[in-house]
């Protein structure tokens, strides 16, 4: 039987501390108002000393449940979508699902980088429909402790979040994933990376502090490759969902600064009025803000059934794709 899949809880999560633009400028001896020049960020939040991505992924994940109001033995997987695990072995999925009483529910941690949530989502709504059950996405970063405070091109933008999504069964067949299109560019592989900690670069006392910091090499690469990835896949799902740009009621791109935005919004000509943004806020805080995004927004943006929503991201890989949902 055809089924649809349906939204039935969002949540988020950020930590209490936000850290103003002019704390990072004194540090890498910018301007005052350099960074939300160049980056539409005003502030972000960054976690506290003794908070895990696990305890991040528990609360958004909670409020999510809450606000779904389903039975937590119904919830059959959770996808973590997630570059900053607790720790390399075990996953962290396995620990928010027991922090969470999902006793019957399988967990696996994603590495996707900005794209992580794309990513679960797609394998979240194949789930629902053969399996019939509920699943839990949750998107987590604390990049904080992963930037190099010293390179002016990450230092500006990364921040730490969650968002969470529970997903399930829908009479609706228009409900759920309509089309997705799922890319990745290899080619720009080295663009954004932590060099050491894993097997190729194994840790050892030789290692300098920053090996095991983010490094974006070519941050105008970046950005184009970006923009190009994000805007080509995006129409590519419109297309196959034989929909137009004016029909998407609300537009939902990874927050990766304004300048990316706006340039895929203006390139796939995007109603200004669909635009859903926190990065002003909130930074940068990779998978986790599509998810993170649509939940602190649901609110003003008032999601209603038959909207359709578009979302896209474009990360380190270089990993991207564009999903877009009916509700």
């Amino acid at each position: 039987m055809n089924r649809g899949v349906e939204i039935l809880g969002l949540g988020h999560y950020a930590p209490k501390r936000v850290v103003l633009n002019v704390e990072i400028e004194e540090r890498l001896g910018l301007e005052a108002g350099w960074i939300e020049r160049r980056t539409g960020i005003a502030e972000r939040r960054w976690a506290a000393e003794d908070e895990r991505l696990s305890d991040m992924a528990v609360a958004a994940g909670d409020m999510a449940l809450s606000r779904a109001g389903v039975t937590r033995g119904s919830v059959g997987l959770v996808l973590l979508a997630t570059s900053t695990p607790d720790h390399l072995l075990p996953p962290t999925a396995p620990l928010v699902a027991h922090r969470l009483g999902l006793e019957r529910a399988g967990g696996i941690d994603l590495t996707g980088a900005c794209a992580g949530f794309l990513y679960a989502l797609t394998l979240a709504d194949s789930f629902v429909q053969v399996h019939d059950a509920h699943v839990l996405l949750i998107a987590a970063n604390i990049l904080s402790r992963r930037i190099n405070l010293k390179e002016k091109a990450s230092a500006v933008l990364f921040a730490d979040a969650a968002g969470a999504m529970l997903v399930g069964p829908s009479t609706r067949t228009d409900a759920g994933v309509i089309a997705a299109e799922l890319r990745c560019d290899g080619g720009g592989y080295d663009l954004i990376k932590i060099a050491a900690g894993g097997s190729a670069v194994p840790y050892g006392a030789e290692l300098e502090a920053e090996d095991v910091l983010m490094c974006m090499s070519d941050g105008r690469e970046v950005f184009q490759k970006a923009i190009s990835m994000m805007t080509e896949t995006s129409r590519a799902a419109l297309t196959r969902a034989v929909l137009q740009p004016g029909e998407v009621r609300h537009w939902v791109p990874h927050q990766a600064n304004v300048r990316i935005i706006e340039a895929v919004r203006r390139g796939l000509e995007i109603n200004e009025e669909a635009v859903c943004s926190s990065v002003y806020a909130y930074g940068n805080s990779s998978a986790a803000t599509i998810p993170f995004t649509m939940s602190i927004l649901s609110d003003e943006r008032c999601f209603q059934d038959g909207d359709r929503v578009l979302l896209c991201a474009a990360g380190a890989g270089m990993n991207g794709g564009a999903v877009l949902l009916g509700l």
